[in-house]
């Protein structure tokens, strides 16, 4: 009975000899991998390395290859880095670079911002614009094309002729309107915002408070004549006070001798009158 039990115990035996062996090679074979890998990582890393950083993440974390020289080191954040998209598979979470000419992307099909000298267009990063769209430069996508808008012609406004509404026949009414919307740079420009127009009215006189500015002018000149007027001394009463004593006692005399020859014309024309 027991010498039927020796061979089944050593092919037992040698079963679990080659178990270990295999896993003994497959560790050798991790350690050839991955040398210096450790369990014990920091900044979300699963597992890690001295010289390559993190080799894989924790749950629900990025991993993406930074280039630091020469050399790309592994790291795990929790969302991607700008100018890369994240891409979530069952083994790994990993960070994926946008084109060349998108600054931030939402896959690698889809961008979200271009970079100077592009146009974001449906997702698209452009030279130039489509026909019908034009490029702003503040944004740097391509945008519709503003026309310019105007409301409603306002009611004309009364015949006027220089700023009053009397004393004449023949004069003018203007009507207005407002701007609305403006145009961007390829949009229909704005019309003229002002409209005049001819009109006949029947000739009224014009109150004193309608002289209008022709009026106003007219009497305006007026006060300045009179202020100036006020304002200048009298020239002879100027010159006199300027005389020397002996000039104005000359001056008496002959405006004396003056009078003398007309009280005597006087009396020859009285004594011609009785005769």
């Amino acid at each position: 009975m027991h010498l039927r039990l020796i061979p089944w115990f050593f092919i037992i035996l040698n079963f679990m000899e080659y178990i270990g062996s295999q896993n003994a090679s497959r560790g050798r074979r991790q350690r050839r991998m991955h040398p210096n890998v450790s369990q014990g990582c920091q900044g979300g890393c699963a597992t890690c390395s001295d010289y390559n950083g993190c080799l894989s993440c924790k749950p629900r974390l990025f991993f993406v290859l930074e280039r630091i020289g020469m050399k790309q080191i592994g790291v795990c954040l929790s969302s991607c880095p700008s100018g890369y998209y994240g891409t979530r598979y069952p083994d790994i979470n990993k960070c994926t670079k946008c084109k060349a000419d998108c600054d931030t992307c939402f896959n690698k099909n889809f961008c979200t911002k271009c970079k100077n000298g592009f146009y974001l267009h449906l997702g698209k990063c452009l030279d130039n614009c489509p026909e019908g769209l034009e490029a702003n430069n503040h944004t740097m996508e391509c945008v519709s094309i503003v026309h310019c808008e105007a409301s409603e012609w306002s009611p004309w406004s009364p015949c006027m002729k220089k700023g009053k509404t009397c004393g004449f026949k023949r004069g003018a009414e203007t009507r207005v309107r407002e701007i609305i919307q403006h145009p961007s740079a390829k949009g229909n420009l704005c019309p003229p915002t002002t409209e005049t127009r001819k009109c006949t009215v029947q000739r009224k006189k014009c109150q004193k408070g309608e002289r209008g500015k022709k009026g106003r002018e007219r009497k305006r000149k007026k006060l300045n004549k009179e202020e100036s007027k006020e304002a200048i001394p009298d020239s002879k009463g100027l010159e006199s006070s300027r005389e020397t004593p002996e000039q104005q006692e000359n001056k008496d005399k002959q405006q004396q001798k003056k009078r003398k020859v007309q009280d005597k014309q006087q009396k020859s024309v009285s004594v011609s009158t009785v005769h």
